[in-house]
């Protein structure tokens, strides 16, 4: 989608055009999907912080200034904001230990977590090891929530081949995590 017409479709956002604001959600809403998950690390936050940004980006549509930068860079300002958000409600939260409201406080075990702690440092280390081309497949099917369609768009390549490439380098992680 061209810079202009995404612009175009946030002033007729702003201008109330209901339609303008699903046509901006079909057309940037996995990449903004991915930029939340990639900030919150949670597909389920993530999708509250998207809608969060969605009933943002309607209310305020009418602040983009496109002499001021790309609509795209704005939509996801928004969306960085309202996932921010969602991190800083979660630290001013408190668990009442009321088993009752279901938020009864848990430690982790020490163990369980030194053995997190391993097992995220062994798959960076995998991940690090695959070749360019599989690593990038897998970061973008897995962190940023595309799909194989999606990936061979935005790497412009054909869609067995992203395919293949993700195969393979979920193979090879198997095998190096095993």
């Amino acid at each position: 989608m061209s810079e202009s017409s995404l612009a175009e479709l946030l002033a007729q956002v702003a201008a109330g055009q209901g339609e303008a604001l699903r046509r901006i959600y079909e057309r940037q809403s996995v990449r903004l999907f991915g930029v939340a998950n990639a900030i919150l690390r949670d597909r389920d936050q993530a999708a509250d912080a998207l809608h969060t940004a969605f009933l943002s980006i309607q209310r305020r549509a009418g602040q983009y200034d496109p002499a001021r930068g790309a609509a795209e860079a704005w939509l996801g300002t928004v969306v960085r904001n309202a996932a921010l958000d969602i991190i800083r409600a979660r630290g001013r939260e408190t668990p009442t230990d009321d088993p009752t409201l279901g938020d009864t406080a848990v430690e982790p075990e020490a163990l369980s977590a030194l053995e997190a702690i391993e097992t995220g440092a062994r798959l960076r280390q995998c991940l690090e090891g695959l070749p360019e081309k599989n690593r990038r497949g897998i970061v973008l099917a897995f962190v940023h929530g595309l799909s194989h369609p999606q990936i061979a768009e935005r790497l412009e390549l054909p869609l067995g081949t992203v395919k293949t490439w993700i195969r393979r380098g979920l193979l090879s992680l198997r095998e190096c995590l095993a």
